[in-house]
């Protein structure tokens, strides 16, 4: 047999419901306790004044009477001084009603009964001299207020516990039907939450839930969207690499395949210019099999990255005199306009390997007798390089996505170039490892311009 659990609401509703029977319960307790010790103040303030009205006219009527013959065995004379207490105004006395009034005894000097119930005398009651001419001549005594409170024949007490327990009950079931929808709605927006991501973690990264407020629940759902966006996002994104990379493998794969198999069927022969051919095909597969490795070991940030102090000036003039030969072959111009020295603190080889595929991005997308113009300048503690090439340029559509990978634009900067489509996305990378930005834009010469943000460090920059 399943053991039955409640969920969540279930829970809330009975942590708030529990709650409030607590404080309704302890509130109870303190107006009970508050009730009775204030009742018997209010008791023992008034058995003091009767039994001080009770001593005066005793002792009055002693005086008269020179013994205590009158009042031996005369209860109904005590009841009579009490009725006579309640019927005079003047007397201005503060006392609970009758059925609240204690009992009396009066004794003489020697503590023997005159007047009072059967039974003994309390000896934990309230005390009252009776004094004539200066001398005791008895005691007047009343029976203990808490023993009063505490009878089972105190209707009024009955009653007011009866009330109370009443109220507490009342007030529970009240609690209970105004707590259930309250925690019904505060639960609402969690349960969309809890519903949305069951259909997130079954796949649906379309899922979406409506925010209820600027709460902690709604911040929450903003941020669940926010990931669902993510998710839905990086999903489509897979999908496309996946089939970009079919794509592009799939291109050099059917060359190859086709050569070989005219080869191999005698329709052409196995001559230089062919060798040649397959070598191309197979470096362009090399080519995209070595960028998607190192794609892929930036991205999980497994590329190894051993910083230290470098001239930044001196690294670009390397790599561009690198490509100085291909650019002149090609009917390109390269031209540098930097500062002197500037001092960097990063990988040399990481940076050489950005610098490399930005001139490699120019020298394949640049239509012959066109420039590079390579400048560099220290702005805001950053150094700022430009690479900007001349035409063809690219559409403002065409320039937001040049990172994305294998994302090549149409035109003159084509699959034709030989390019995979992974370069920039790769120098993206190395330049957010060393806490810089890359980003693109339209170049004065009619090319495209790539911006590289680098940070300086300020004890070990030297501008000159």
């Amino acid at each position: 047999m399943t053991r039955w659990r409640p969920g969540i609401t279930g829970k809330l509703f009975f942590a708030i419901l529990g709650t409030c029977i607590l404080v309704l319960v302890l509130m109870h307790w303190a107006v009970r306790l508050s009730f009775e010790r204030g009742f018997i103040d209010y008791i023992k303030h008034g058995n003091e004044q009767r039994l001080a009205l009770l001593s005066d006219a005793l002792a009055e009527q002693y005086a008269r009477q020179g013994d205590w013959h009158f009042l031996r065995h005369n209860d109904k004379y005590i009841f009579r001084l009490l009725r006579s207490f309640d019927r005079e105004p003047e007397t201005n006395l503060d006392m609970p009603p009758h059925g609240w009034r204690t009992q009396f005894w009066v004794t003489d000097r020697r503590n023997a009964r005159l007047v009072g119930p059967p039974g003994p005398i309390p000896t934990d009651g309230m005390r009252r001299e009776i004094v004539v001419a200066g001398q005791n001549v008895g005691w007047v005594i009343a029976s203990p207020v808490e023993r009063l409170t505490r009878s089972t024949d105190i209707n009024f007490d009955k009653q007011q516990r009866r009330t109370s327990w009443l109220i507490v009950g009342l007030s529970i079931l009240l609690a209970a039907g105004a707590t259930f929808p309250l925690a019904r709605g505060l639960l609402r927006p969690v349960k969309k939450l809890v519903e949305g991501t069951h259909r997130l973690a079954a796949g649906d990264f379309s899922t979406r839930v409506a925010a209820p407020g600027k709460d902690e629940l709604g911040r929450l759902a903003q941020d669940f969207n926010q990931l669902a966006s993510t998710l839905e996002k990086n999903q489509q994104m897979r999908r496309d690499f996946m089939a970009d990379i079919s794509h592009e493998l799939r291109t050099p794969l059917a060359v190859l395949r086709g050569e070989l198999e005219a080869i191999q069927d005698g329709v052409r022969s196995f001559t230089p210019e062919t060798l040649a051919s397959l070598q191309m095909e197979v470096g362009t597969l090399s080519k995209l099999v070595d960028d998607l490795h190192q794609l892929s070991l930036s991205d999980e940030g497994a590329l190894a990255y051993q910083k230290a102090p470098l001239d930044m000036v001196a690294l670009l003039e390397v790599a561009a005199g690198a490509f100085r030969e291909r650019f002149r072959s090609r009917q390109l111009a390269i031209e540098l306009a930097l500062p002197e020295h500037v001092t960097l603190f990063g990988d040399s080889d990481r940076l050489s390997q950005l610098f490399n595929n930005l001139l490699e991005n120019s020298l394949r997308y640049t239509d012959a007798g066109g420039k590079l113009l390579i400048s560099g300048e220290t702005r805001a503690n950053a150094f700022i390089l430009t690479f900007a090439d001349s035409a063809p340029g690219v559409s403002d559509e065409q320039l937001a996505r040049l990172f994305e990978r294998f994302y090549r634009a149409e035109g003159s900067r084509n699959r034709a170039s030989g390019g995979s489509g992974l370069g920039l996305a790769i120098c993206q990378n190395i330049v957010e490892a060393h806490g810089g930005c890359l980003s693109a834009a339209h170049s004065h010469s009619g090319g495209v311009s790539i911006r590289v943000a680098l940070p300086l460090n300020p004890e070990l920059q030297r501008n000159v």
